[in-house]
């Protein structure tokens, strides 16, 4: 997280608003935004919809619909133009998907 907000400026550049998902509850974001001064949103999927209608739901450590690494470029219409998937402890490349946002 502390490596995209450090990037986050760049992304801004590119038109890009960023938000971090995740199963998590809406307490631990605040926690963790406060703990890492974000300067992006974490929005928490608590019930797991975003999850399963990404695609990114898996088994992790015995807990079932864990969301994977991932990263989707959503346009302004909400259309997916891209998504990437990374391996537990894999961090995305942001300059591939700085990228990607720039040539949209």
């Amino acid at each position: 997280m502390e490596l995209l907000r450090d990037r986050s400026t760049d992304f801004a550049d590119a038109g890009v608003r960023i938000f971090g998902v995740s199963r998590d509850s809406p307490w631990t974001h605040i926690a963790w935004a406060q703990a890492l001064d974000l300067n992006f949103p974490l929005l928490s999927d608590w019930n797991g919809d975003a999850v399963h209608a990404f695609g990114v739901a898996h088994e992790f450590r015995g807990f079932a619909d864990v969301a994977e690494r991932s990263a989707f470029l959503v346009d302004e219409d909400g259309t997916v133009r891209g998504a990437w998937r990374y391996g537990t402890g894999e961090l995305p490349n942001f300059d591939v998907l700085l990228a990607a946002a720039r040539a949209m």
